[in-house]
């Protein structure tokens, strides 16, 4: 079995592969990782608890876009699983080609599992959306060459950055408002927030395919608010929440 570790700024997904099939996927705040033993015990008490035997994970594989929890995270597989983890990076082989960058790493590894994981599981000549802590938007072609990427803050940020400087907004939840039409100030900003980041994806969507002369490119989606999002609007093809831990598996799998 393999152990997947993805490591976002908001939260750690975490899952259990017994070859190719996803087990257990758990979520875990990032900003909770404060040594390696938290970490270890966390992660060894939930193998626990869904009668996973840690004895039979073999590989263990870290993809971050979190440096600063790192260490904690490496020692704590070390610690608790006596296995020195892969970290995943934008050099390791598979089959997307980078070479429209100098420096592969300038990506961003999350994205280039992301784009693994969409080629290889729904094709080529695809658009692929992360709704994370960033909105992303990756373009591979038919042959998995990746062709462009676009980056825009996404729904949480733009939430953080409201209540952070309107006070009298307060912190509030996220989600779809059941009229488009607000009567109240926290429907005025689930609103704003779902329709504008939908408008900004169908803009995004239609104008790549317009200037790249390809209207039947797929548009793939992932990310913790996806499902919301494509609730909303018909331009989106496949939406698959775990596409980024099985990019991560798929560069394991091709690595180890």
């Amino acid at each position: 079995m393999d152990l997947i570790l993805d490591v976002g700024n908001t939260n750690i997904v975490i899952g259990v592969y017994n070859n190719d099939k996803l087990l257990h996927l758990w979520r875990y705040a990032t900003s909770n990782v404060s040594t390696s033993d938290v970490f270890g015990l966390f992660i060894d008490n939930l193998l626990t608890r869904w009668d996973i035997d840690s004895k039979k994970i073999q590989h263990v594989i870290i993809s971050s876009v979190a440096p600063n929890v790192m260490h904690s995270l490496e020692n704590s597989i070390l610690k608790y699983f006596n296995i020195t983890p892969i970290i995943a990076n934008c050099t390791m082989s598979s089959n997307i080609s980078l070479d429209v960058f100098e420096d592969p790493n300038f990506l961003g590894v999350d994205r280039y599992v992301n784009c693994i994981a969409g080629f290889n599981k729904y094709g080529g000549n695809a658009i692929i959306i992360d709704f994370g802590t960033a909105t992303t938007y990756d373009v591979i072609d038919k042959n998995g060459n990746f062709v462009t990427g676009i980056t825009s803050p996404g729904i949480k940020i733009s939430a953080d950055a409201l209540s952070q400087k309107a006070s009298l907004l307060g912190t509030f939840q996220i989600s779809k408002p059941e009229s488009f039409i607000p009567t109240n100030t926290l429907e005025s900003l689930q609103v704003g927030l779902i329709y504008g980041q939908i408008g900004q994806t169908e803009y995004i969507v239609n104008k790549i395919k317009k200037e790249l002369n390809k209207p039947d490119m797929k548009v793939i989606v992932t990310g913790g608010l996806s499902s919301i999002i494509s609730d909303g609007t018909d331009i989106i093809d496949f939406v698959d929440t775990t596409l980024t831990l099985d990019g991560i598996k798929l560069l394991l799998d091709e690595n180890k």
